[in-house]
């Protein structure tokens, strides 16, 4: 059975580094780079140099759904906040 998180290597810093991310991650994180019009290692990057705490893996993860939750429609946002809060209780 194929693993669902994909390990690829990337350049951060001029450093070479791996990054395991989920393949719809993978491609969250590209087609956010692509509307950007940067690399992919441009971003993560990026991202790398904004993140508070976590492992980079983790930050990545977290960039994509903020990206994603900000494109949600107002009502979108708040219907998905209302099940999240119902799931917790």
């Amino acid at each position: 059975m194929k693993s669902p998180v994909a390990k690829r290597s990337i350049v951060i810093g001029g450093h070479k580094t791996s990054v395991s991310l989920e393949e719809a991650f993978w491609s969250g994180l590209k087609e956010i780079a692509g509307r950007r019009s940067i690399t992919l290692s441009d971003l993560a990057s990026e991202i790398n140099r904004t993140r508070n705490q976590g492992n980079l893996s983790s930050a990545i993860r977290l960039q994509v759904l903020a990206h994603y939750r900000d494109q949600m429609q107002p009502s979108e946002a708040r219907e998905s906040d209302s099940s999240a809060m119902l799931g917790r209780l």
